[in-house]
């Protein structure tokens, strides 16, 4: 049997946000492998992880942050430094894996000041447009200070070596099958009831994440509108925006989502046409993709769309972006609908074309492909070869780095 690696993962917040779910997802299936791995993050008085894993957890105690965002960035960023060394002195960790950019600036700083810092790496999910200066620089510090840099992608892979001439590796999301997949449960009914929503049959929309620009909320909002308006059969369907715990300002979104609102004249709210329903207890979403007629992700930007995968295991055909990534493992799968993200008729044609796919029976092929325990066993293989590397002779290092 392979050595056991000591793994710290960390992640930028203990609220359910894609990037924490994928850290908690690859702990449990790291060390299903037999590797001593503790999931490191982030958390504010009273503030504890969303969910429970199958292995150690280590809070860093950060005070609540005020400001504007460069401000609150940068109070995130000093509380992990200051509240780190002491974690990672106890674990005596082999390697450090940072999901997200105010672990990767901690880390970085932490390094400069420490040369006994284990060797640390960074999977980059996906990149921000920023406008400000110092938010733009943190994102790109957090990730190339790192020993080595792991895409979800193959899109974002490309996109760092075309658009920063840097070499990242593909190691990608899974789907957890034991919690998405199509069979309905008893806990289905009592989670559905608590959220108030009706057995009625009427669609039911559901898109994940909450009110972002990247997501293209606002255009999905005024696609859903137009098409309840225009088809009988969508008069009375729902909007469903689950989730929505987000450390980064989108404000322009949430105003955009706003003022199309008014301008539909659409109610929101538990009982309304279109319900944002916030952070959801975690046994709540695959009961919501179960009921779903259809999962709506038209999203502008994402690092691989995770959502959609879980969303087919669920038995929910899905309505993605004709773009990368989703092009890059949706193609051809028969429970996807496609669109152009950018026109609103398209997603509306899409969201109907989408609901009125069959529901996959079992979760199709792609899910299978993307499991956890693959992922992990990737994982493992890259961090055994930046070890190896961080361990090899000086005069080595050069072969090894174009090998």
């Amino acid at each position: 049997m392979s050595a056991v690696l000591r793994i710290a993962l960390l992640t930028h917040s203990v609220l359910p946000r894609g990037g924490v779910v994928h850290t908690l997802e690859l702990a449990e299936a790291l060390a299903a492998r037999g590797h001593a791995v503790t999931v490191i993050a982030p958390a504010e008085p009273g503030q504890q992880l969303f969910r429970r894993v199958a292995c150690p957890v280590a809070l860093v105690p950060l005070q609540p942050v005020s400001g504007d965002l460069v401000a609150q960035v940068a109070q995130r960023i000093a509380g992990l430094e200051s509240g780190l060394p002491a974690l990672l002195a106890a674990g005596r960790f082999d390697l450090l894996h940072a999901q997200d950019s105010l672990s990767g600036n901690a880390l970085a700083t932490l390094a400069s000041r420490d040369a006994g810092l284990p060797p640390w790496v960074r999977t980059v999910h996906h990149l921000d447009d920023f406008t400000q200066p110092q938010l733009a620089a943190w994102q790109a510090r957090a990730w190339r200070a790192a020993h080595a840099v792991a895409c979800v992608s193959d899109t974002w892979c490309e996109r760092l070596r075309r658009e920063h001439g840097a070499v990242a590796r593909r190691v990608f999301n899974g789907v957890n099958l034991q919690r998405f997949h199509p069979q309905a449960t008893p806990e289905d009914a009592r989670a559905l009831q608590a959220l108030g929503l009706p057995g009625d049959g009427a669609p039911l929309c559901l898109a994940v994440g909450g009110i972002e620009q990247r997501k293209n909320s606002p255009r999905l909002l005024r696609a859903f509108a137009r098409l309840r308006s225009s088809h009988p059969d969508w008069a009375e369907a729902r909007l469903v925006m689950a989730g929505g715990a987000s450390l980064l300002d989108h404000g322009p979104a949430l105003r955009g989502w706003s003022t199309a609102l008014r301008e539909l004249g659409l109610d929101e709210g538990p009982g309304a046409a279109v319900w944002r329903t916030g952070p959801l207890p975690d046994a709540t979403l695959p009961a919501l993709m179960r009921r779903a007629q259809v999962l709506a992700m038209p999203s502008l930007v994402e690092g691989f769309g995770l959502v959609a995968l879980e969303a087919l295991a669920c038995g929910t055909p899905v309505l993605v972006s004709r773009r990368p990534p989703f092009t890059e493992h949706l193609a051809g799968c028969p429970a996807v609908a496609w669109c152009d993200p950018e026109d609103e008729l398209s997603i509306a044609q899409g969201l109907r074309q989408a609901a009125a796919l069959p529901r996959p029976a079992t979760p199709p092929p792609v899910c299978l492909d993307h499991a956890w325990a693959r992922s992990a066993a990737l994982h493992e293989a890259w961090y055994r070869e930046v070890l190896a590397g961080a361990a090899a002779p000086a005069d080595l290092l050069p072969a090894l780095s174009t090998s």
